[in-house]
């Protein structure tokens, strides 16, 4: 996102990780569904944000995601 959120913005976002620099705030964390997704872009929009991308990351990438599969980090 084109924006340094604050902290105070973390619980609009529970659950993603939140890195701010360089004038641009990266959420990273795994979308379970679609209607997770649509809630998140929702509350990006309703926060009058920019979103510059969005990316889906290799399960290998996102331990998480890897546990719960059973495969390896």
């Amino acid at each position: 996102m084109r924006d340094e959120l604050s902290e105070r913005y973390a619980v609009a976002f529970e659950g993603m990780e939140m890195k701010i620099g360089c004038g641009q705030t990266i959420l990273t964390g795994e979308i379970i569904d679609q209607p997770h997704l649509h809630g998140i872009l929702n509350r990006i929009g309703a926060l009058g944000l920019q979103l510059l991308s969005v990316e889906a990351l290799r399960a290998d990438i996102h331990p998480k995601r890897a546990e719960r599969k059973g495969e390896p980090e």
